[in-house]
């Protein structure tokens, strides 16, 4: 089957927030590629998946991140006017504080493994506190303390490479028990549901509106053998007031962690913790002001490149 693929050229900074709209788009991978990725990489000693490095292969990458997406042919004319005209509001959302570069476009056709392949160069084992998120086709020997969580190479959504992923994994091990029920709303890939349930929690409830979402929670949980203590549910799980989280985890964006401020703590346990990822710094105040709002208090703020993640708890009464 052949395929579009839509290359934004952008910056580093601004590159996990045009990857974010290009998801919007595609249920068929999103790649970065970034010269300072390969840079960090190489200058980490402590790194086992990296051996030689020729100093022409950054000098020919530029300075720019390029975002790439795959598009099904048919979907493409509309699809990609589309993505160009939200990347625009993205950038004037950012107010100027982050840059955009030239966000340059360019497209060819490819076959449809081709962002398989490109993806497998890419994804490398993500260590995140006691978590490490490995990609089901290399081999990985756990360290004492260490939980895996595999994820398989036709998955749609979250890898725990982006910051508002990895910032709800280190944060949950920091309010976790073994009586944790978790509540992960807009699971994408079950990722935060499944890290969890590894952790040691009673009982993950994992939702999404997104069948394709709820499809590639499911097939992780049963790659990571989690399915006894995993729900998923293809809902908006907010509307079950009966289900009652420890721990509840929502990394979205701004505007819907806004949108969904009024429904959440109903489902959150009077002493529970509520962690909220996927904000920017234009949009920070926004969402704390709306979960002020219903009576929920900051305790912590935590930051990583350009995103933010919240931890909230029941105001006192």
């Amino acid at each position: 089957m052949k395929m579009i693929e839509l290359t934004i050229h952008t910056t580093t900074e601004a590159s996990e927030l045009v990857a974010d709209v290009l998801w919007n788009y595609t249920t068929f991978g999103v790649a970065i590629a970034d010269r300072n990725d390969l840079v960090a990489l190489r200058e980490n000693k402590d790194s086992l998946y990296w051996d030689y490095m020729d100093d022409d292969v950054l000098t020919s990458m530029g300075t720019e991140a390029l975002v790439k997406c795959y598009l099904e042919p048919s979907a493409a004319l509309t699809d990609i006017p589309a993505i160009i005209e939200e990347i625009a509001k993205t950038k004037e959302r950012s107010e100027g504080l982050i840059p955009f570069g030239s966000l340059e476009t360019t497209k060819r056709e490819v076959e449809g493994d081709e962002w398989i392949d490109i993806w497998k160069k890419h994804f490398r084992p993500i260590p995140l506190g006691k978590i490490v998120i490995v990609p089901e086709w290399i081999e990985y020997s756990p360290k004492e303390g260490e939980h895996v969580v595999l994820l398989d190479s036709n998955m749609a959504f979250g890898t725990g490479e982006h910051e508002t992923t990895s910032l709800c994994i280190e944060l949950m091990q920091d309010y976790l028990t073994p009586d944790s029920v978790c509540i992960d709303v807009g699971c994408g890939s079950g990722i935060l549901g499944i890290s969890a349930v590894k952790l040691g929690a009673k009982r993950a409830y994992l939702t999404d509106i997104d069948q394709i979402a709820v499809s590639s929670a499911t097939h992780n949980s049963i790659l990571n053998r989690t399915d006894d203590k995993t729900v998923v549910a293809h809902s908006n799980l907010l509307d079950n007031t009966e289900v009652k989280g420890d721990i509840m985890l929502a990394n979205i964006t701004g505007e819907i962690l806004c949108m969904l401020a009024p429904s959440i703590p109903k489902n959150l346990k009077e002493d529970g913790v509520l962690i909220l990822s996927g904000i920017i710094d234009s949009r920070l105040a926004m969402v704390e002001n709306a979960y002020a709002a219903v009576g929920m208090k900051v305790v912590r703020r935590e930051q990583k490149g350009e995103w933010f993640a919240l931890v909230l708890k029941h105001e006192e009464k």
